[in-house]
């Protein structure tokens, strides 16, 4: 938006810029810019000074400069540019290359003025902010077509130009805009965002968001004996983690500049190989803004969101997860290669999204740098009073099930699948997508039929986190046109209660380990749309789950009112770390009883980083505000329990891997599987056993578990004819004897199950 104060009398022309001033048929200078309407203008103004004998004329453009002339001197030399400009398409929208030059082309139904800013590469300066950009106004006769403005410029550069909006509309909040013409807006479809050059850097939590492109690198070779892994979903063993906690601790043994990165992930997978795991869930790698919390005063300004969950950008990786200093190409480049290595190891990659919120925070504080500012009433959910609704908890609902924002989601899904080969995608608070646009649920949200229907998103997982903050709590009713999994937060809650030693829960943890077919059985729905977890990045993690009865949550800077109350977790006796060595060899008997639940029940397992080797963030249940150890890989650590913890984690998934009964097609039939159990009525049974029936190779398997505090002779069903079982795995043993993957002959006709722990017999 032109601003002026001056009166008619103070009108110029910018004489740094001719070849551009012939193109326009006519222009005055009023109180803003006339344009002719053949091609867009450049922007000119003049400011009105208290000191006549002073002008100061501002042509905003890279380095800004501002040319005083005195009254007795002639005007500076300055740097003369000239660009040719056309109409431009009106798709795709984003930035394109055309034979004519590049077009840009932005959706925005309620403005009335759109500025095109842009800078070009400038290899010596890294501190350019939103004055010292060139910029070209739109002319709404030419450059738009329905509620799409677009213009195409010549002679630009094919890589690393910066660029932005300046957007302006109606100014009456009370009607839900939220216009704001000063602010350089970030383009919703920028394929690239450059942001901060180094993560978590507070003297750069102002700094500007922009879009940028690359239509010179050559495009990225995936190899010629490249495949994708395509494994079916009941194969599925998934490790949720964070790209940058993975290797950013100086344990890793990393150069800083490759710790913290997806090279730095690319150079540990052979670890994930060794755990056996084969499907990466990574926390958000969208581009988002790490120093949310750092902008003002706040009970939270010491903390770095390293999670994740503050979207800036639904298209572009997160540029300061590169190598080295935060480049957007770059940071394309290696994403790339961290997928193909990924995929050479036969590991697939889910990517965690966020589609619920945005970074733009709320009314009270907001932060505009893109939906916002560019039309706060398509891209936002708000109230009957014009104000955002809140249904992520994060100050700002995303609009999902309007058309336009709809077509935004799977865009962005469908770029992340063809330009970066993901493999899936979990998404954050999903039932904010089962919203209409006023808020209220929908039984059939078009978005989620969209998704899972659409012929290139087909090949792919789509996991739903399947509730949200306004209480739409959707496990096992979340719409699925039979495609949507789901975080099976019922199997979570019932599993840890029973282990733990609840009364009355013997019934649902039978039911939660055979596939949850109360949730899932419905339709065509398997047992591996529920996706199993005991620990997910929110919440304890597994060491702490047996450690804490409490949350500690005092380092967040809420006064410990964060995270959850509801943990269902037991600390074996003592609160937090002790060295009492009866204590520590139950919570660590507790941790293989989880795990091993975990992995022999039907449905699709999830486990968390570092559960693998004990790491503990000392109680503290929402941990995403700390880019430390609290969260950060513990390498050492991991090498320190190699021989004991971690091998039986590992353990046990691969056996997972090599016995089919863990993974039925279908949910359990009688002939699979056989209930040991006369008791179910009885509230104070806390003990389990059963036999999984292997038809193919006659490979049965027997499991029990007893959460009680007292040993339980257990009756062992005979093995089939010619047959007679070994001992797999036995949590109150000590390595190796735990698990031993081949199984020890000698089995009786009964074995005294120790309290709290579990077996498993193979029969051969």
């Amino acid at each position: 938006m032109l601003t002026s104060s001056s009166s008619s009398s103070d009108l110029f022309t910018c004489n740094s810029l001719p070849s551009l001033r012939n193109a326009f048929s006519s222009f005055t200078i009023p109180m803003g810019l006339k344009l002719s309407r053949k091609v867009a203008g450049l922007r000119i103004f003049s400011r009105q000074v208290k000191d006549r004998s002073t002008l100061k004329v501002s042509c905003r453009r890279a380095q800004e400069r501002v040319v005083e002339e005195e009254a007795s001197s002639t005007m500076t030399e300055t740097r003369r540019e000239s660009f040719k400009v056309s109409s431009g398409e009106v798709s795709p929208l984003g930035v394109s290359q055309l034979d004519k030059g590049i077009n840009f082309a932005l959706f925005s139904q309620n403005t009335t003025s759109v500025t095109l800013c842009f800078s070009l590469p400038q290899s010596d300066k890294d501190d350019l902010n939103d004055k010292g950009m060139i910029e070209l106004v739109l002319d709404p006769s030419v450059n738009k077509t329905g509620d799409t403005w677009h213009i195409c410029v010549e002679d630009l550069p094919l890589r690393n130009v910066l660029y932005g909006y300046r957007i302006d509309g109606p100014g009456e909040w009370q009607q839900g805009h939220r216009f704001d013409p000063s602010i350089v807006l970030l383009d919703p479809y920028a394929k690239l965002v450059k942001g901060r050059s180094s993560f978590g850097d507070s003297s750069q939590k102002f700094a500007q968001f922009y879009g940028t492109y690359d239509f010179e690198s050559s495009p990225f070779n995936w190899g010629d004996d490249y495949k994708i892994p395509n494994i079916p979903e009941k194969d599925l063993v998934i490790y949720e983690m964070n790209v940058r906690a993975f290797t950013a601790d100086e344990s890793s043994g990393m150069d800083p500049d490759i710790g913290g990165s997806y090279l730095g992930l690319v150079e540990k997978i052979p670890h994930l190989q060794d755990l056996g795991i084969n499907a990466v869930e990574l926390l958000p790698v969208f581009e988002f803004d790490e120093l949310e919390l750092q902008r003002r005063p706040n009970p939270r300004e010491h903390m770095v969101n390293t999670w994740g969950y503050s979207t800036v950008n639904f298209f572009a990786p997160m540029s300061r997860y590169a190598s080295g200093e935060g480049d957007p190409i770059k940071a394309s480049k290696e994403f790339k290669e961290m997928v193909k290595a990924l995929h050479s190891a036969g590991i697939e990659v889910i990517l965690d999204v966020v589609y619920n919120h945005t970074n733009e925070a709320d009314d009270k504080y907001p932060y505009t740098t893109s939906f916002r500012g560019i039309d706060n009433k398509v891209y936002y959910m708000l109230d009957p009073d014009n104000q955002l609704l809140n249904f992520s908890g994060c100050g700002n609902t995303l609009n999902c099930n309007h058309p336009v924002v709809m077509e935004l989601i799977l865009d962005s899904l469908r770029h992340w699948v063809t330009e970066y080969h993901v493999d899936g995608f979990r998404f954050d608070l999903a039932s904010v997508l089962c919203r209409a646009t006023d808020g209220s649920p929908l039984s059939a949200p078009p978005l989620i039929r969209a998704i899972a229907k659409d012929s290139v998103l087909s090949r792919c997982k789509i996991i739903a986190e399947p509730w949200d903050c306004g209480g739409l709590y959707l496990v096992g009713k979340f719409p699925n046109w039979d495609r949507w999994a789901e975080w099976n937060g019922m199997y979570r809650d019932d599993v840890r209660r029973f282990i733990k030693g609840d009364s009355g829960m013997k019934g649902s943890f039978a039911t939660r380990i055979s596939g949850s077919s109360d949730l899932y059985q419905v339709n065509q729905r398997k047992p591996y749309h529920g996706v199993n977890f005991i620990i997910a990045h929110d919440g304890f993690t597994l060491r702490d789950l047996v450690s804490y009865n409490l949350k500690h949550n005092e380092a967040n800077g809420e006064g410990g009112n964060d995270g959850c109350n509801d943990n269902h977790s037991w600390n074996c006796g003592f609160e937090g770390e002790t060295g009492d060595a009866h204590i520590k060899s139950l919570r660590t008997r507790q941790m293989k009883n989880f795990h091993l639940a975990l992995i022999i029940s039907q449905g699709t397992p999830m486990m968390l980083m570092g559960d693998e080797y004990g790491h503990t963030r000392y109680g503290n249940n929402n941990s995403y505000g700390h880019d430390t150890a609290l969260n950060n890989f513990q390498w050492k650590e991991l090498d320190a329990k190699k021989q004991n913890h971690f091998r039986f984690f590992s353990e046990v998934i691969k056996f997972r891997h090599s016995h089919h009964v863990f993974k039925h097609e279908n949910f359990l039939s009688k002939s699979e599987i056989t209930w040991h159990e006369d008791n179910w009525n009885n509230p104070e049974s806390k003990f389990l056993a059963f036999t999984l029936h292997d038809s193919v190779g006659g490979r049965d398997i027997y499991v029990a578990f007893n959460a009680h505090d007292y040993f339980v002779k257990a009756l062992i069903p005979q093995p089939r004819q010619g047959k007679q079982w070994f001992r797999v795995a036995d949590t109150n043993l000590e390595s190796p004897d735990d698990f031993v993957k081949e199984g020890v002959a000698g089995v009786a006709d009964t074995y005294n199950v120790a309290p709290f722990s579990s077996i498993l017999l193979q029969s051969k």
